[in-house]
């Protein structure tokens, strides 16, 4: 008896659900691949060495982490985005790459979108705005005087055009009404570098790869982009009680997979990562660093994007910037 067409389609669909369930019990059976698009020694590569770590212990399979800098994040995207969807490539990936960025320049190789799928969000980063001890400015009040009276040679650092560092520069050239001047690197670590060697004066950083060198005296804080001081530094201002009304621009960071990955394998990894993020070790290091630590649904997770992507893109409209190249 031939079968309706209809019912092979669903025994098929229960078929692969079935193959797809089994998987995720036995997986991972070698070794997985953790990129990070952008430079080794930033917040987004201590966060996936962290958890990758944890990984490798838990599953007995070594979980390597492949940092993929250049292009803004994009590059990393983009062969995260091409990669199989089997489970063994995983990505972390931010506010930069999912939102900002698409916000800025539509056609970054990547769609945010379609191309990945969500697993869940891991922390919030709070970021300062560091200078060279050369910049005769104690806090972002005095910086903006000083950038009015030299407009455009007043030079930030960034990881790339349209990161979430571009965004935080352009909105206070917006708010403030200066001229600061954009220098795009290929990584949060060379922007850094150079600002402490003074090739550049200023530069937005995570407070947890900014400690050494604010300890050392090779740069010194201005002001913090949330809308309430940290613990971490509670001596340091923010933007908005530096007198720039409206100033907030939160970092964050999360994991994706390549789009078609199995849902099995989805659920799977969000069990993993969320029981990891709840590990009083973890929370307390990351804490240390000024991480709010998030996780939750991959269905949370999406709509967090997906409200990120519409506040930013309202943001770059508002702070009248164009799409650019990479």
């Amino acid at each position: 008896m031939k079968l309706p067409t209809r019912v092979l389609i669903a025994i098929a669909g229960i078929s692969a659900l079935t193959h797809a369930a089994a998987f995720a019990q036995t997986y991972p059976t070698r070794p997985v691949r953790f990129i990070v698009p952008s430079a080794a020694g930033g917040s987004a590569d201590l966060i996936a060495r962290t958890l990758g770590q944890k990984l490798t212990e838990r599953w007995g399979q070594q979980v390597i982490v492949d940092n993929r800098a250049g292009a803004g994040g994009a590059i990393g995207m983009q062969v995260a985005a091409k990669a199989s969807p089997d489970g063994y490539t995983i990505l972390l990936a931010g506010s930069s790459h999912l939102a900002t960025g698409p916000a800025l320049t539509p056609d970054m190789g990547y769609d945010p979108i379609k191309d990945f799928s969500p697993v869940t969000l891991v922390a919030l980063l709070p970021n300062i705005l560091l200078a060279h001890p050369s910049v005769p400015a104690q806090s972002v009040k005095e910086l903006i005087a000083l950038v009015k009276s030299r407009p455009d040679q007043i030079a930030y650092g960034t990881p790339g055009v349209g990161t979430t560092s571009h965004i935080m520069g352009e909105l206070l050239n917006q708010s403030a009404g200066i001229k600061l001047l954009h220098v795009p690197y290929k990584g949060g670590s060379l922007s850094v570098a150079d600002a402490i060697s003074g090739n550049i004066q200023l530069v937005f950083g995570s407070v947890s790869t900014s400690l050494p060198m604010i300890k050392a005296g090779k740069l010194k804080v201005l002001g913090i982009t949330t809308a309430k001081r940290i613990p971490t530094l509670p001596e340091v201002p923010t933007f908005i009680e530096s007198g720039v009304p409206g100033y907030e621009v939160v970092q964050w960071q999360g994991v994706v997979v390549p789009r078609a990955t199995p849902r099995a394998l989805i659920t799977t990894l969000n069990r993993e990562f969320v029981s990891i993020l709840a590990l009083p070790e973890i929370r307390e290091r990351f804490a240390a660093q000024s991480y709010e630590l998030e996780s939750g649904t991959p269905e949370e997770f999406a709509r967090f994007i997906g409200s990120e992507f519409v506040k930013f893109s309202k943001l770059v409209k508002q702070a009248g910037l164009h799409e650019q190249k990479r």
